[in-house]
């Protein structure tokens, strides 16, 4: 029987189109070999919660197909958006290896698969390969570099267009080049890239228009051209 929403699901490395890339696919094959008899290849449908936000660690999660957002919610009860992840991504790693709580709510953006590892299990196995742990620690480090990097982005941004401008150029990176500019799917909707650049949905709304009225972007459904890269840098305070 196929699984929930026709994902297909990843039961062996070998089967990974990410292989080469994964955090945990390029252990060595008797570290591999332990890692596999760990997980659990589980599907989620979209708007599924993997963990909440302040909930004791269960173990990590390895997102092999999908999108999962990762929030917090502010003293006034707003919603902040920190990451977007997706394929290779490993989730709940400090809380993991630390004992703490989740510091975030993840959340399927759309129909996933994912790999879960129980904590317990989890530190066994770094315990018993080196190499892991020392991933691990580069995970992590990362991590850290990718947040005070977002902070920095934002932090600089002093207003809603500046911050706009600055999302779209990063969610661009991994675009498609074409002779109009650079193509990438955003299928976000409005309110939840405020939730990411601190502002809301209403005035994302208005300023996506001031942009595609300046010719700097052509929005249609959820496919993103940026048309003026050098306009909208200028636009984002990067030039």
């Amino acid at each position: 029987m196929p699984p929930p929403h026709a994902l297909e699901l990843i039961q062996s490395r070998e089967d990974c189109e990410l292989r080469s890339e994964t955090f945990f696919c390029n252990l060595s094959p008797a570290a591999l070999t332990s890692f596999e008899a760990l997980k659990y290849p589980m599907p989620y449908s979209e708007g599924a919660v993997l963990f909440l936000e302040g909930q004791a660690s269960r173990g990590i999660f390895v997102v092999c197909k999908g999108r999962v957002k990762l929030s917090v919610r502010c003293s006034e009860g707003r919603t902040i958006i920190l990451r977007i992840v997706g394929p290779g991504d490993v989730l709940g790693l400090n809380a993991t290896v630390s004992g703490t709580s989740y510091e975030s709510t993840a959340e399927t953006l759309e129909p996933c698969e994912v790999n879960f590892v129980r904590r317990e299990a989890f530190l066994a196995f770094l315990h018993a390969h080196g190499e892991a742990s020392l991933r691990a620690a580069q995970q992590l480090s990362a991590d850290y570099s990718r947040a005070c990097e977002q902070i920095r982005s934002l932090g600089l941004a002093h207003s809603a267009p500046q911050k706009l401008a600055r999302f779209l150029l990063d969610w661009s990176q991994k675009g498609q080049e074409t002779k109009h500019g650079t193509r990438v799917r955003l299928t976000l909707k409005h309110e939840e890239i405020g939730q990411i650049i601190g502002t809301t949905r209403e005035t994302v709304t208005r300023t996506l228009g001031e942009f595609k009225g300046r010719k700097l972007i052509t929005l249609h459904g959820s496919t993103l051209v940026i048309e003026d890269r050098p306009a909208l840098e200028n636009c984002a305070g990067l030039n």
